[in-house]
């Protein structure tokens, strides 16, 4: 459920950019400034969130960000400018990083292991399906009432599921104070721990792939010959679901195979379902991003349970700056493929996440692997490598 909310927004302006644009008076690519901004904002403000949050709670930190994030999407629903808009993503990005953050922390703390990667797994099918929910309500909304009515209610389920999550989630004990700066000491630990700065390099990747994905995808299937509708395009985002279904059974296997191997499963389903969709036939399309999203949300659970089983002290730092790489790469996805798409069309947009996944592979293969590169060197630090 907390991955569900805070997936639940992210995205959601994503398939009704044509909706946005004719609203403003602005381009296409402008409006996916709407998804640059928000994504922006959440690798700007994750490192933070540590420091700000380690002394409080989890349980109501997470409470409060789940019920908070609605808030945002209510003002960008109502803006009356595009450049309202646009503040009140970076608003929806400031508040997520918290959310995100402090979750996988608080999974880190209460499960070990290869556990841990198994329970991260669930909480990324839950932002997998957060991600196809919020999609899946604003584009139904739109066909019918227009996208602010859309946003409103988007905003209205934020609330049901930040209270689902008061309700359901347990109690824990607020995290003593450390005795250091936990920024400092985790940053000392990170610059002597290659496999972690690999992760986020490979978080970085995985996420360009996805929004370079789903960003254009909706702008080639609304051209001739396919003249997808505003609805059609958000049914397409339930290709998300394989992933829901896939993502914990294949955690599973992190207790038998190394994360590395688990990375390179990802990545063959990531390269695999995007040539799949250079296919000209609708349904070999859709099967190509089921597929690809798939391996998305697998290397999304084997790079975050990483950094996650990597870390002791200042876990929640360490996730941050993860998530800040990896919503950078998110925010990449939406402004690198504009040359290759302006000139190739859908074909550029797949040469560059093929390349995307084959690089967190290799990374992975390089930095992950055991004796690879600083793969077996631990120090005595707030930081260790898991074996």
């Amino acid at each position: 459920m907390c991955g569900c909310a805070a997936f639940l927004g992210l995205y959601a302006t994503q398939g009704i950019l044509p909706q946005i644009a004719a609203t403003f008076g602005t381009r296409i690519e402008q409006a996916a400034l709407g998804i640059t901004v928000t994504t922006v904002a959440m690798a700007a403000t994750a490192p933070f969130v540590g420091m700000l949050t380690r002394r409080f709670d989890r349980r109501r930190v997470i409470t409060l960000a789940a019920l908070l994030v609605a808030l945002p999407t209510l003002w960008t629903a109502h803006a009356d400018s595009f450049a309202e808009f646009l503040a009140g993503r970076i608003a929806t990005g400031i508040v997520i990083p918290v959310l995100f953050a402090v979750t996988v922390s608080y999974v880190g703390e209460t499960w070990e292991g290869n556990t841990t990667t198994e329970m991260t797994s669930f909480f990324i099918a839950g932002t997998t399906l957060g991600g196809f929910g919020g999609r899946f309500i604003v584009n139904g909304v739109t066909a019918m009432s227009g996208w602010p009515r859309a946003l409103d209610a988007l905003a209205c389920a934020m609330l049901a599921a930040g209270a689902a999550i008061c309700l359901c989630l347990p109690r824990t004990r607020a995290t003593p104070p450390a005795a250091a700066d936990p920024a400092a000491m985790s940053l000392r630990a990170l610059g002597r721990n290659r496999p972690v700065l690999a992760s986020y390099f490979i978080g970085a990747c995985i996420l360009f792939s996805q929004v370079t994905t789903f960003t254009y995808v909706g702008l080639y299937l609304a051209k001739p010959p396919y003249r997808f509708g505003t609805a059609a395009i958000g049914s397409i985002y339930a290709v998300f679901l394989l992933a829901v279904v896939v993502t914990p059974m294949a955690a599973r296997l992190s207790r038998r195979r190394p994360p590395a191997d688990l990375l390179a499963l990802a990545s063959g389903l990531g390269v695999a379902g995007a040539l799949l969709t250079l296919h000209a036939g609708v349904p070999v399309i859709l099967l190509g991003l089921a597929i690809g999203s798939t391996g998305v949300f697998v290397g999304q659970a084997a790079a975050s349970a990483f950094v996650t089983r990597s870390t002791s002290e200042g876990r929640t730092f360490a996730v941050g700056l993860y998530l800040s790489f990896y919503y950078l790469g998110g925010s990449a996805g939406t402004v690198l493929p504009v040359p290759a798409w302006q000139r190739f069309g859908w074909a550029g947009c797949v040469a560059l996440v093929v390349c995307a996944h084959l690089l967190a592979a290799i990374a992975a293969w390089t930095f992950w692997k055991p004796g690879g590169i600083d793969a077996t060197r631990t120090r005595p630090s707030s930081i260790t490598t898991p074996r």
